[in-house]
């Protein structure tokens, strides 16, 4: 299962040297590390988790895969992307694709950049960006909203309740709120999604600023950082020039020490994944053995049949159940043999709620 988040922002705020600066990292972060770049505009990065590397130590295994993200290069967007200014409806299309956004803001000021408004402004410019989402749902829900209603009246059940959703979000966005400020149940979420708006995703804010202000940040990042609260959004600080120096340090020391004399304790990248892996409410399970331990990736509130199923459809199909030990177990005990004489290994069935930390052995038959 690949879970992908969109960088946007507006020209010449650093994104694309973000972008190519933490794909980068993550490919010289370590050899053992799967790294794919799928499309010059498209990477995957391995999710940092030390756990892992005590599971493989455990279970003596003779690699580890770690679980990953994608991030997505998108084209920068101008004033008037929803009426298809500049790249706007490639830039739109691309933003549905993905599952959240990184929204990168200029939080830096350079004479030798010049910035597309005249001067530096985060909240000015995130607003930009927002509003050209707000406006691409704002059309696209008073189309299908026409059309929901005609449904509605010949007594089409799901088309009611997209309706009824729909009409709220449409409120929404009317008085200047995104779609993800709504409050939606569990029976609405479906109906929901269906709706497929832009302005429902998850935003993270990175607040690229320079290399004296990535441990501190200024005042511009911690306007970010209102706004991000007040919008339901996260923000994080992060260095761009740093993360481009990184690249160019041979080993981890030299990396290590270069971060240390910046007064910082891990990389962008880091911030950055966790960041978005929290944006997205995902939780880590694991497999292991002797030939490897692996990391996966799940949705919180997945059950076990759907974590067998990003292993291979058919451990979901076959799912008979699921031999499962906690991390925590296993550290303590120290093998998977004392876990079981302790009576600590569980088996789960079908409705069973993987946690964060799991190690998971599955049974099928197909």
């Amino acid at each position: 299962m690949g879970f992908n988040c969109g960088i946007v922002g507006l020209p010449n705020v650093g994104k694309s040297t973000l972008f190519n600066a933490l794909t980068a990292t993550a490919a010289a972060a370590a050899a053992n590390f799967p790294f794919c770049t799928i499309e010059p505009n498209v990477g995957r990065v391995p999710v940092p988790d030390p756990r892992l590397e005590r599971i493989a130590a455990i279970s003596a295994s003779a690699r580890t895969v770690p679980t990953q993200l994608e991030f997505v290069d998108i084209a920068g967007l101008v004033a008037g992307a929803s009426r298809g200014e500049g790249l706007g409806n490639q830039f739109l299309a691309h933003i549905r694709e993905v599952d959240a956004i990184i929204h990168v803001l200029r939080c830096f000021a350079d004479d030798n950049v010049i910035h597309v408004a005249g001067d530096i402004d985060p909240i000015r410019d995130a607003e930009i960006v927002e509003t050209e989402l707000m406006l691409a749902d704002l059309e696209s829900l008073e189309r299908r909203t026409a059309g929901l209603v005609k449904r509605a009246r010949g007594n089409d059940a799901e088309a009611r309740a997209a309706l009824a959703v729909a009409e709220r979000a449409l409120a929404a966005l009317q008085g200047g709120a995104p779609a993800r400020s709504l409050e939606v149940s569990d029976e609405e979420a479906k109906a929901f999604r269906s709706l497929q708006l832009l302005t429902a995703k998850p935003v993270l804010y990175v607040c690229n600023v320079g290399e004296d202000e990535a441990a501190a940040g200024n005042a511009w990042t911690a306007a970010a950082r209102v706004r991000a609260s007040e919008r339901g959004a996260e923000a994080v600080i992060v260095s761009a020039g740093i993360e481009a120096e990184l690249v160019a340090l041979a080993g981890d020391q030299d990396r290590l020490a270069y971060l240390e004399s910046l007064g910082l304790a891990e990389t962008g990248l880091a911030r950055i994944i966790r960041a978005g892996y929290h944006l997205l409410d995902l939780l880590t399970f694991f497999t292991a053995g002797p030939k490897e331990s692996r990391a996966w990736t799940v949705r919180r509130g997945a059950k076990a049949p759907e974590a067998a199923g990003v292993i291979h459809t058919d451990f979901q199909r076959g799912f008979i159940r699921a031999e499962t030990m906690s991390y925590d177990d296993l550290l303590a005990l120290g093998s998977e043999q004392k876990v079981r004489d302790a009576g600590r290994m569980r088996s789960e069935g079908r409705d069973y709620l993987v946690r964060d930390g799991d190690i998971m052995l599955f049974r099928f038959n197909v």
